[in-house]
């Protein structure tokens, strides 16, 4: 294995952990910066922001620049985000700051894919790219229970700090491991945008947005209602974070398992399972144990639809490989960001502790309908009995082979075995 990949990885873990761990931090956030824990929420929702806002612009316009660069300074762009976080005097240079550090986001791994497929050989492609992916899988199961128990006994700051040191350390680690690696000579705005005239890429895209805030609803607000409403104390909360995110490698093993052999029904299934168990969650939430066991399954049930959705995705848009890995990780981020607020709304509405979960069930409700609309619509389109071949074994495990080998060229992006490795990029990754 290339020890470029381990920078990537290394990169990788270090976005895992700062995306994620606010989430386990809030209180203490909260309780410093003289807000509430709603308020505090909005710090959530301004990582997601930029890296909506960022992800398709500063893919755009590094196109064309050699991809080491690329790498390089969207790293080192996110290590300094992180440490305007750290120093932030108040909460709202702090917001500004999130949103700094989540720019590079989206833009780093649409571009950290297509590096990833081409530092290795052909028939290891797929494993490259699923090692530059599994540092946001160790964050959610490591860096964030790690980064929250920090936080809980030196303050959110040194927690903060962490990830501005791992941060550095990737950013140095692809500066000097990761080999030149120029970009393709047709990449290009005009060239990646040609795919996103396709009506089914924007229903997958809604399917993320809308689906995947349920899980982000319930989520933001973890800790406190882990601790206000299950019992827990604040030291065994990070047991329970590491819990999901075992929940979340399960899901997205399983989901890459699905995607391969039933892409539609697997998404249609994963967002329903997601809508029952978070529904299920306002009722488990008040004993430790049921309220341990259903965070698994939300993790799992949350993080299978990702690599399910993403595949659509880029199946839908096979053609602008970078730019369309970018944008799915801004439609996690901005389902990231809606979700935190309209958990937010209801807690601060006196709804009580456990109703981000039920917001949650209800928007992943919505993206169970808006997959099922997307699948009937695809059914009906000409040559769909063709294309819905693809998503059975063979034909998945064939396409894949050659989706990539043609990522290096930048002509069409991996199939499922590939996105099992990039899914985990969720939350988007």
């Amino acid at each position: 294995m290339p020890l470029a990949l381990v920078a990537l990885a290394i990169t990788a873990f270090a976005i895992g952990t700062t995306e994620f761990a606010a989430m386990g931090l809030l209180p203490q956030v909260a309780d410093d910066l003289h807000v509430s824990i709603p308020q505090a929420g909005w710090l959530i929702s301004a990582y997601a922001i930029g890296v909506v806002v960022g992800a398709p612009l500063l893919t755009a316009a590094s196109a064309r620049l050699p991809r080491k660069a690329v790498l390089t300074g969207l790293a080192g762009l996110f290590t300094v985000g992180n440490l305007l976080c750290a120093v932030a005097p108040d909460f709202g240079l702090l917001a500004a700051a999130r949103v700094i550090a989540g720019l590079p986001h989206g833009a780093f791994f649409g571009a950290g894919a297509v590096a990833a497929a081409e530092l290795a050989a052909p028939h290891l492609r797929a494993r490259a790219v699923s090692v530059m992916f599994s540092g946001l899988t160790i964050a959610n199961i490591l860096g964030v229970p790690a980064a929250t128990l920090l936080g809980q006994h030196l303050g959110w700051r040194a927690a903060m700090l962490v990830v501005v040191v791992i941060g550095a350390l990737g950013t140095t680690a692809i500066a000097r491991l990761v080999p030149p690696l120029p970009a393709h000579p047709q990449a290009g705005l005009r060239h990646e945008l040609a795919a996103f005239r396709s009506g089914q890429l924007w229903l997958a895209l809604g399917t993320v947005v809308f689906g995947c805030a349920g899980l982000f609803s319930c989520y933001s607000y973890i800790t406190p209602i882990l601790t206000r409403v299950s019992g827990f104390g604040s030291g065994s909360v990070t047991v329970v974070l590491a819990l999901f995110g075992v929940g979340m490698t399960l899901g997205n093993a399983i989901g890459g398992y699905a995607a391969d052999r039933a892409l539609r029904p697997a998404i249609c299934a994963a967002f329903l399972l997601m809508a029952l168990a978070l529904a299920a969650f306002s009722l488990t939430a008040r004993t430790e144990w049921s309220a341990a066991v259903t965070v698994v399954l939300i993790g799992l049930f949350g993080f299978a639809t990702v690599p399910t959705v993403q595949t659509l995705v880029l199946q839908k848009a096979r053609r602008a490989p970078t730019l369309a890995s970018a944008t799915v990780q801004a439609a996690f981020n901005l389902a990231n960001a809606q979700g935190a607020f309209f958990g937010g709304l209801a807690l601060s509405a006196g709804l009580g502790w456990v109703s981000p979960a039920l917001v949650g069930a209800g928007l992943a409700g919505v993206g169970f309908v808006v997959a099922a609309v997307s699948w009937a619509v695809d059914r009906g389109e000409p040559g769909a009995a063709v294309s819905g071949a693809t998503t059975d074994a063979g034909s998945a495990r064939s396409n894949a082979t050659v989706g990539v080998r043609r990522v290096a060229d930048g002509a069409e992006c991996a199939r499922p075995h590939v996105l099992r490795g990039v899914a985990a990029g969720t939350k988007r990754g």
